[in-house]
């Protein structure tokens, strides 16, 4: 077969997979080109690489997904490989075959494998062609919405709408009956449309609470295929991962087995090339079923490298570079246990809604962790691109080795200036369920309420030590969050109102008097050139770390990351406001893709107005209460700000 020797790698991605994939290349002896859009420009990927191009606007469709741009980001530099990533145009046939037609090697499969895999209704065709077990379901080309409702109706309900082009979680909706199936496929076909180009469903039966389990698989030119075992990634949000860990806790010896033959089967009707992943779901039974097949490296490939002891994006370069796989199916060893959680800029609480911002503090677990990010204090969280800003991974000897350490190392992790999920991350890592290795697909939605419950004691202690930050002034806190005398404050800590009495008792303690309770005594020590200062309360010492945005402090205490705003001098809040007022406020920054009412239209209360996109999801704004919209402020394409007012609804008289 023939062989195909690259010297100058371009990465035509961005953040932390473009980092990943530069150091490894960089250990091979490969030269380097970074590619960047203008929100990139200080990215750490930027100055990672041996050489650099700008390649446009932050937004996506004019930059990381401007197959015109990437390419002569390649000739400027005299690049003759390519590396996508995974995510913008890692599964673009497009994009693969126009690489190779400039004489460039694509570190991946062939356009015509992404093509097979990448259209779900033809690869579910391919895949029952080949013997792999397959979901239920229509692959059908009429997408009229009558017909996919009665199709919907024949599979049975609960039925899945998924983006035939594409996945990530994105076009894909859960329909639990006909009354909201017209709804949720337009919502389905139009992120679909914007996220993949292509508005094009399929209907699957909806497995109730399955394990999503995974094969990542290897396969040469020249014929030799092996598999790497499996990957759990059932605790999903928004059908996006969050957790994953290898080996699963449901899968034996004997099922690993088959679902790798089912995998190496998949490969060969295609004639694969690369990295890839079989993506299944199981069963409490041990049945399971393909759902697709991702044709590139997987965010979570970290898990089976700290398994394997192999370099998942050597081999991509080496496979593409014509070399054969070194070793063989019975040469792969699966030692210990490793899981990986994404840390994602997101608000868990309020239904995990994207954020944005700079990082006005961010300090990554050290070893035995592994952290893949591409962050540094002063970073800027973009509204343009995915939420996920690091991922941290732990290997242990054993499941509850690897568990623990990864929970010590997400509450080592200072990450302060932009909501993110490393709170509620521990929480699922904490679950009796997760502890048990019992967790399904319908982990989250399960226990959410417990997932999502406010934690006193520790709420407690972080008013208490807010309290003292604000009255110690600027010996610990410097201005405008200072208060010299012994005055009452008022202040919120993350969203929640508090009213205190603090005074100094000397000796850097402060009697704190907290919502009307009796006074407690909290003592702060001097505060460091890194903001970290001890936190002493009822006899036990804790490490605060603190750091400054505008009017807000940002702390850091027992592992989580707290917002502090001072309104001593501040008028007391109303109590009106909110939804009854009939002010649609946008719930993130984003993008608007859609208008689904009109000044005039009378609706009502939780009809959707408007989407949002944001961080590659479409978020429904809906009317705030019943009445007529009496101004829509925004139209299709304005990018708003979070809190930005986007309608209003005028009570129904």
């Amino acid at each position: 077969m023939r062989r195909t020797p690259f010297g100058k790698l371009l990465v035509a991605n961005r953040g932390e997979i473009a980092m990943r994939i530069l150091r490894t290349a960089r250990q091979l002896g490969l030269r380097t080109v970074a590619v960047y859009s203008d929100a990139d420009a200080d990215s750490p990927h930027v100055a990672q690489a041996d050489e650099a191009v700008r390649i446009g606007p932050a937004a996506p469709a004019q930059s990381y997904l401007d197959i015109e741009a990437l390419l002569a980001a390649a000739r400027a530099t005299g690049a003759d490989a390519v590396h996508p990533g995974y995510g913008f145009l890692a599964e673009n046939a497009a994009f693969a075959q126009r690489c190779l037609d400039a004489g460039l090697v694509f570190v991946g499969p062939s356009p015509e494998s992404i093509r097979a895999m990448g259209d779900k209704a033809a690869a579910k065709q391919r895949m029952q062609s080949a013997g792999v077990p397959c979901i239920p379901g229509y692959q059908g080309e009429d997408q009229d919405a009558a017909t996919l409702l009665r199709e919907a109706g024949a599979i049975g309900w609960p039925v899945m709408i998924k983006a035939s082009a594409g996945g990530g979680g994105r076009g894909m909706r859960l329909v639990e009956d006909a009354g909201q199936f017209a709804a949720l496929l337009h919502s389905a076909q139009s992120e679909a449309l914007h996220a993949f180009g292509d508005a094009t469903v399929i209907l699957e039966r909806a497995i109730r609470a399955p394990r999503h389990v995974e094969i990542q698989v290897m396969a040469d030119r020249h014929g030799h295929a092996i598999h790497l075992g499996e990957r759990d990634c059932s605790v999903q949000r928004r059908h996006q991962k969050i957790i994953e860990e290898t080996p699963s806790p449901a899968v034996s010896p004997a099922l690993r087995e088959r679902m790798g033959q089912a995998a190496l089967a998949a490969v060969r009707a295609i004639n694969y090339e690369g990295a890839g992943t079989l993506e299944f779901l199981l069963d409490a039974s041990g049945d399971f079923w393909f759902m697709e097949m991702n044709t590139r490296l997987q965010v979570e490939h970290p898990v089976t490298e700290a398994l394997t002891g192999l370099d998942l994006v050597a081999l991509q370069l080496r496979i593409a570079a014509g070399e054969p796989l070194a070793l063989r199916q019975e040469d792969v060893r699966l030692d210990g246990h490793a899981i990986e959680v994404r840390l994602c800029a997101e608000s868990p609480e309020h239904g995990f809604m994207p954020r944005s911002g700079v990082l006005a503090a961010w300090q990554p677990a050290g070893p035995p962790l592994r952290v893949e990010h591409a962050l540094r204090p002063g970073s800027e969280v973009p509204p343009h691109y995915d939420s996920m800003i690091a991922k941290v991974v732990a290997h242990g000897r054993t499941r509850e080795e690897a568990r623990q350490r990864l929970l010590r190392g997400l509450a080592d992790t200072v990450a302060l200036g932009v909501p993110t999920n490393q709170h509620f991350l521990q929480r699922c890592l904490a679950h009796p369920a997760f502890v048990a290795g019992e967790a399904t697909t319908g982990f989250i939605a399960q226990h959410q309420d417990a997932l999502l419950a406010p934690d006193p004691v520790q709420d407690l202690q972080a008013a208490l030590a807010a309290a003292a930050l604000l009255q110690a002034g600027t010996r610990h806190a410097p201005s405008p969050l200072a208060h010299a005398l012994a005055t009452p404050l008022r202040f919120e800590l993350d969203g929640q109102a508090h009213q205190a009495t603090v005074q100094r008792v000397g000796g850097g303690q402060y009697a704190v008097a907290l919502d009307g309770a009796a006074p407690e005594v909290v003592g702060l020590g001097p505060i460091d050139g890194e903001g970290r200062l001890a936190l002493l309360r009822g006899g036990v010492q804790a490490e605060l770390r603190v750091a400054h945005s505008g009017s807000r402090l940002l702390l850091h205490l027992d592992g989580r990351a707290r917002e502090l705003s001072d309104t001593s001098l501040a008028p007391p809040a109303d109590a009106g406001g909110g939804a009854g007022d009939g002010l649609l406020r946008a719930a993130m920054s984003g993008r608007v893709t859609a208008l689904l009412a009109s000044e005039g239209e009378v609706v009502v209360a939780g009809q959707p107005l408007l989407t949002l996109e944001a961080m590659k999801m479409e978020h429904l704004h809906c009317a705030p209460r019943a009445g007529r919209v009496s101004a829509v402020h925004v139209a299709v394409g304005d990018q708003v700000a979070m809190r930005q007012l986007v309608a209003e609804v005028a009570a129904a008289t």
